[in-house]
């Protein structure tokens, strides 16, 4: 059932070859098009500048300046991250492909359409209640 196989054994009968030394391949493309990140940002500065506008107090200067720093840092360094060295054969999906074969997500494949609604939603909602704030605020005054 078992044998005891001793390091002279194997030895004689194993032959030994060094395997290919192959690069790992990173890819860091987030894979949806820049486009869909560059709204995302420009929504989310949409709303800090509704808000700025809308509300403006000497107060509120430093806090706004803050969160606008967090929200460039939050999508600049990792656009920062994707260009780094090594170099990878990885290229980010465009407009054109992601029509084409939409993506995949944990749930199943989705078009493009449904990819960019459930990317943009949560920022377009954010930016469309900083609208809303601000009207109201105005009326009440």
């Amino acid at each position: 059932m078992s044998k005891l196989l001793t390091r002279e054994l194997i030895a004689e009968q194993a032959a030994i070859v060094e395997a290919p030394r192959k690069r790992h391949e990173v890819d860091r493309t987030f894979e949806l098009p820049k486009g869909l990140y560059a709204a995302t940002v420009a929504l989310y500065l949409g709303f800090l500048a509704i808000m700025a506008t809308g509300m403006s107090s000497p107060g509120l200067i430093i806090p706004m300046a803050i969160f606008t720093v967090f929200i460039v840092a939050g999508f600049g360094i990792p656009a920062i991250w994707t260009r780094l060295a090594p170099q990878s054969a990885s290229k980010q999906m465009s407009f054109a492909q992601l029509r084409r074969d939409g993506i995949s997500t944990l749930t199943g494949r989705l078009p493009a359409k449904d990819a960019a609604v459930q990317m943009l939603i949560l920022p377009a909602i954010i930016f469309c209640w900083g609208i809303a704030t601000i009207t109201i605020a105005a009326v009440v005054r």
